[in-house]
This record gives structure tokens, sequence and C-alpha cells, in this order.
């Protein structure tokens, strides 16, 4: 039986040129975040099964990759439930192993501490534009900060790293997990309603207010909570400019001013030290799905991408969850597969990395000529160039045309000394 050449579903193999431009982002966001003072770590793929189904990873608990029992511990006679079948799984996102990371190094770790992680995630989630089950992620999180200080250095930091992508005119969304608490409690819902709520405003952007009232109203809300709540969306079209201070003069004392003052400082804060083309905004529909925020959350929006390119947020309780004693944390996640896609798409050339140059050797050349050559190579490598070594082949044009492809505009060719 003949073995599959395809990849396995929403998981994909990367070509050169892809692999190339990964590398650069990767390069750009590790000399960004390093110029702000976080430092790499690296946690295990596989993470016990216990730590990623905790209810604070959302939606994306239902897309775990869970890894079977092994040998005398998997007995599926017995089994009752699929917990009986599973004790791994391939983790989520970057933060639960973060969070289970600096439990078990706390007494060693710096406070705060300011973590850069880079790697894959998996989810079994229904592949698309940009989206796949195997993806990359760059987190920078600060755990041991309770001010708005880590949340300035997070949106400040991770703005830079865009700008040095190249990329302009983006926006930084950022609201609070508890204004939107307070939202929902001023129009009249009920508390064991809020995440319910949220996850039908969360889709403000697909289906529009309009939308909005009637999932509400499907989903059997009261209609003057509807209304009242629906109506602070309303105002804010006129009074876009300063959304935050309609928010807080239309709740009173529903919302506690100093919320306020933290999201201000924070959006001024970024703004008046901003390095690009960006704006910091205040968005009262974004949510963000993960359950474990409780506090701060924001969203990177590209307009070329049409969609959120990473985010974040503060989750000031999952360390608790490990040490019995709650630490402040903040973590920011750039999208990095959406980002190697758009530079893809716009054709991005890599700047300043020394001329691409091939060297296409003939067949049958002689031990100390190619040993002439190779150490050519060698010093022009040293010099900064890139330099490839090939033999030359029958159909020369081809070949050519193949290389100028991958980037090599200059072509030095070697012939056998009778030539």
């Amino acid at each position: 039986m003949a073995l599959s050449k395809k990849p396995v579903t929403g998981m994909k193999d990367i070509l050169p040129r892809e692999m190339e431009i990964r590398d650069h982002v990767i390069r750009i966001i590790k000399d960004t975040y390093k110029k702000f003072g976080f430092t790499g770590i690296e946690t295990p793929c596989l993470e016990n099964i216990e730590n990623l189904t905790n209810k604070q990873g959302g939606e994306n608990e239902k897309l775990i990759f869970k890894v079977m029992k092994r040998g005398e511990k998997l007995d599926i006679h017995n089994a009752e439930s699929e917990n009986d079948l599973c004790d791994l799984g391939l983790r989520y996102d970057l933060t639960v192993p973060l969070v289970r990371f600096y439990s078990n190094n706390i007494s060693t770790l710096p406070s705060p501490f300011k973590a850069l992680q880079i790697g894959p995630s998996f989810r079994a989630e229904r592949p698309q534009k940009g989206r796949y089950r195997q993806f990359y992620q760059c987190d920078i999180d600060i755990l041991g900060d309770p001010s708005n200080l880590a949340e300035i250095e997070l949106i400040t930091a991770t703005s830079t790293c865009l700008v040095n992508l190249g990329f302009k005119k983006f926006e930084v969304r950022i609201n609070d997990r508890r204004i939107l608490r307070a939202m929902a409690s001023y129009a009249g819902f009920a508390e064991d309603s809020f995440d319910e709520v949220f996850i039908i405003l969360d889709k403000m952007d697909k289906i529009g207010l309009d939308g909005v009232k009637e999932e509400l109203s499907a989903h059997g809300f009261a209609s003057d909570a509807i209304n009242r709540y629906t109506d602070l969306f309303e105002g804010l079209k006129n009074n876009a400019a300063d959304g935050l201070r309609y928010i807080a003069g239309e709740l009173g004392d529903s919302l506690d001013g100093a919320i306020v003052n933290w999201l201000d400082e924070i959006m001024s804060s970024v703004n008046a030290t901003r390095t690009g083309a960006f704006e910091v905004v205040f968005d009262p529909t974004l949510v963000r799905g993960m359950s474990y925020y409780t506090g701060t959350i924001f969203e990177i929006a590209i307009p070329e991408f049409g969609g959120s390119c990473g985010g974040g947020g503060r989750y000031d309780k999952m360390v608790g969850k490990f040490t019995g004693q709650d630490t402040p944390a903040v973590g920011f996640s750039i999208g990095f597969e959406r980002i190697v896609m758009l530079l893809l798409e716009q054709d991005y050339q890599i700047p300043n990395e020394g001329r691409k140059v091939a060297f296409l050797v003939e067949k049958n050349m002689s031990a100390d000529r190619l040993g002439m050559i190779m150490k050519e190579a060698s010093n022009m490598r040293n010099a900064g160039d890139i330099v490839l070594v090939s033999r030359m082949n029958k159909n020369k044009k081809f070949q050519k045309e193949q290389l100028e492809k991958e980037g090599y505009k200059e072509f030095k060719e070697f012939y056998v000394e009778s030539r």
C-alpha cells in the first residue's frame, strides 16, 4: 500500500520561501522584545490534561488534542468517561504552560518576571485562511506587577514589534472585563448570565448591533435589559472621540472611577510614546474569549487582514490555581501565523541580509580547483553574503530561473580547467 503524501488535515508543510519569512519574523520579535527586558523560556507541547481542562480556556477546551494513557495505565474495559482514558493533551495556547512553569520555578525567578515564549500550539478546529490546527504563538507576559505599567509595557513592545515588521495604521483595541460586567449589570442582566451576554456581544463586528439585539432576544433576555444595554452602544456613535468617558458618565456609580483612570492612563501613555502610525482606542465591544481574564483586555486589528492579529489581557487569578496564592499577571500574544501570511501576500522582501550569490560549478572539477571555489565562497560568507554552491545543471537557464525565484540575483559560473 502506498504511503500518503498529504500532511495531516489542518496542518501544513512549510516551503523555503515561507520558512525564510518565518525565521525573519522570529528574529524581529526576539530582538524587539529583548530590548524591553523580556527573557526567553521554553515549555513542553504536552501538558497534564487537568491543567488544560480547568474551565479557564473557554471554547478552546473543546478543541484539545488529547493523548490516551499508555501501557498499564490504559484500562479501556473499565473506563467510564473520556477522562479515564486520557492523561495528557497538546497545549492550546502558551499561557497555561507559562503559569505552570512560573508556579514551579517562582523561587528562582525575578519579580516581576518578564517572559518571552515562542512555540507551537494545537487546536482541533476547522482550518481556514490564516488558521491551522498546528500554529506558532509568540507571547510576552509580565507576572508579579499589579500596576498598569505592565499593560503599558506589553502594548508598547508589541506595537513596536509590528512597526519594525513594516505594519502601519493598525489599531490596538482596549477594554476591561470589569467595564463589560458593569455595563451588563447597569442594563439589568443577571450576573449568572453575563458570560452568555458577552458571547453574543463578541459577534458585534460580524452581525452588527441589530443582530446582537435579535440574538439576545432569541436567548430569552428581557426587552428592557436589551434596550438599555444596546442604547449604550448607540450612544457611542455620537461620542466616539471619548468613548471611555461617555460610558463612565452613563454608568455612573455602576462603574468604579479607578477603572476608568486605569484604562485612560494606559491609552494616553502608549499614544504619547508610540513610534508608528497606529492608534490605541477604547472598544467596549471587545470581549476576548478566555474566561481567565480578570481586568484589562486588548487586541490588534490590522486592516489588511480584516480581523484580529493578536491579543491578550490581565489574568490575576490563574497562578493561584496552581500555588493557592493569586499573583498579578498580564500577557500579549502576537498573531504570528497571520502576520507571516500577510507578509507573504505582500511579497515582503527581507532587508539588509547581504547579497545572495549562486556559484554554479561544472561537474568533474578537480579537487584543488573545487577547494579554491569553496574558499572563495567561505570568504564571501564571512563578509556577510549568502552564497549557494551548486552543481551546474544541463539546463542552466532553467536552473537560474529557479534560483532567481529564491532571491539569488548574482551568479558565478565555474568550469573545469580545460574550458
